[in-house]
């Protein structure tokens, strides 16, 4: 059965009338899901949806309940696609899965462009800074998303975020990588500060995952599929790193200097970015990178992946952020003798 035909058959039983799918189609880039967009018709109705289904192979090994009650969490609250169903065993359509509202119009960022929001930079940094911030001032407790996770202590959220990173590694590696060894031993060695809260940290909380309108506005926040709860430091070390400047090294994310983002954040946040924790969160979240392009790697070689995304996150994401983190160790080393 097609995709289309499985799609109608899931919604005519869970919908409870006759549904009509049209304009199928598969969304490129990302590698953790199968996305498709698609029009379903059901009582005259027309709903635009998106589908997030488990691929054969993935770059990520996640929860996809976890990305679900994510969105179910900031729904309402940040500029979030609506979410409308999960299926944990896949149903008609055979692998897990979700579906969530279709937002058409905007525009995304390719890593691969400089200056990608033009005049609008500007605008645009000062709202997506400010919407992490605001994620970062939320009480994870009451919401469904903390309903489903354990909170770390606040003064364990580095060491439980690092030994998951590091034993992807361990697991996934083909060839030694010294480089990326270095930096978990430098950073096992000198700690954070606990956190100053624990909160629902994204965990890809980068330009190439907002769709944006092109004239300032955020419509959404996309790929959630890492969120957990932590340190919030650690989100603002992740859209920091170089690897999302865009050739630009005066801004970050290809918006807004790094002094005017962490304004933004504190202002919505209600905290304060200790310069330790950015530096120890900064050179973790290298490492965190160069976890997810090992396991890249791997996919593509060992698992008869074709998808290009695999084979480019293998190769070049992995050494460029090697240069990351050898630039980063120098400055940490000095900062910590």
């Amino acid at each position: 059965m097609s995709i289309d035909m499985q799609i109608a058959a899931y919604l005519t039983r869970v919908w409870r009338v006759p549904v009509t799918i049209e304009h199928l189609a598969r969304i490129p880039g990302g590698a953790s899901r199968e996305t498709y967009r698609f029009d379903a018709t059901a009582g005259g109705r027309i709903r635009q949806l998106i589908l997030r289904r488990d691929p054969v192979g993935s770059l990520l090994d996640t929860d996809r309940q976890i990305e679900f009650e994510a969105y179910r969490t900031a729904c309402g609250r940040l500029p979030v696609p609506e979410p409308i169903a999960f299926e944990r065993d896949g149903a008609e359509l055979e692998r897990p899965f979700f579906l969530m509202e279709r937002i058409d119009g905007g525009i995304v960022a390719s890593p691969f462009t400089a200056a990608p929001f033009g005049s609008h930079a500007s605008k645009i940094g000062e709202a997506f800074f400010r919407h992490l911030g605001t994620l970062a001032a939320m009480d994870p407790a009451p919401t469904p998303l903390g309903d489903i996770l354990a909170a770390p202590a606040p003064y364990t959220c580095w060491r439980v975020a690092l030994d998951h990173w590091a034993g992807v590694i361990d697991a996934d590696e083909a060839h030694p990588q010294p480089i990326v060894r270095a930096a978990i031993r430098r950073l096992r060695a000198h700690p954070p500060p606990p956190a100053q809260a624990v909160r629902i940290v994204h965990g890809d909380y980068r330009s190439g995952n907002i769709i944006h309108d092109g004239v300032g506005g955020i419509l959404a926040i996309l790929d959630w599929e890492m969120a957990h709860l932590g340190d919030p430091i650690e989100d603002l070390g992740w859209a920091f790193d170089p690897i999302w400047n865009h050739f630009d090294d005066g801004v970050v994310c290809g918006m807004i200097p790094r002094a005017n983002a962490i304004a933004a954040w504190e202002a919505a946040s209600g905290l304060t970015v200790d310069p330790v924790a950015l530096r120890w969160w900064s050179l973790f979240n290298a490492v965190k990178g160069q976890a997810i392009w090992t396991s890249a790697a791997r996919e593509y070689r060992a698992n008869g992946c074709i998808d290009p995304v695999l084979g480019i996150s293998g190769w070049y994401t992995a050494r460029r952020h090697d240069e990351i983190i050898a630039a980063q160790l120098i400055a940490f080393a000095e900062a910590t003798a």
